[in-house]
């Protein structure tokens, strides 16, 4: 939770969860959870995302701090791109990344995003310094047939 405000109460982490269920419903798209195989054991999220006012059309991810390294932000956030481009028909994707958080930059760079530089979150988290990395769904599918 470094990265995402920190660790909340049982009432904030409760709102999270109604705000990203609620997604599926308002939007009809939003993040995926993440259950570990091995465990059964929930972990983390990630998927399309874009509440109001956000900046754009972002593809971010959330895993607890035990899972990072082991490729399942890469490996989910990859299948939610293609996801957002082919079935939401999104013509870009973004990243909203803190400057210090170098995990997911290089996730960012994994997926073959650039960084687009400073944005503005919208409120409560206009004080929050992020930065933007994406791409456009053109510049995906040419990556995506270069594998």
């Amino acid at each position: 939770m470094r990265y995402l405000g920190g660790a909340q109460a049982r009432s904030v982490a409760w709102r999270g969860l109604c705000t990203v269920t609620g997604s599926w419903t308002i939007r009809g798209f939003g993040m995926f959870s993440v259950i570990e195989k091995a465990s059964g054991r929930w972990v983390g999220r990630l998927g399309p995302w874009q509440p109001e006012d956000w900046p754009g059309t972002e593809v971010g991810w959330g895993l607890a701090r035990e899972c990072w390294g082991k490729g399942y932000a890469t490996e989910g956030a990859s299948a939610c791109m293609d996801y957002a481009f082919d079935t939401l028909g999104w013509s870009e994707a973004i990243h909203t990344i803190e400057p210090g958080n170098t995990g997911s930059q290089a996730v960012a760079k994994r997926l073959g995003s650039t960084l687009l530089g400073p944005t503005q979150m919208p409120p409560p988290y206009q004080d929050t310094e992020v930065e933007s990395w994406g791409q456009t769904r053109e510049q995906w599918v040419a990556r995506r047939a270069e594998r």
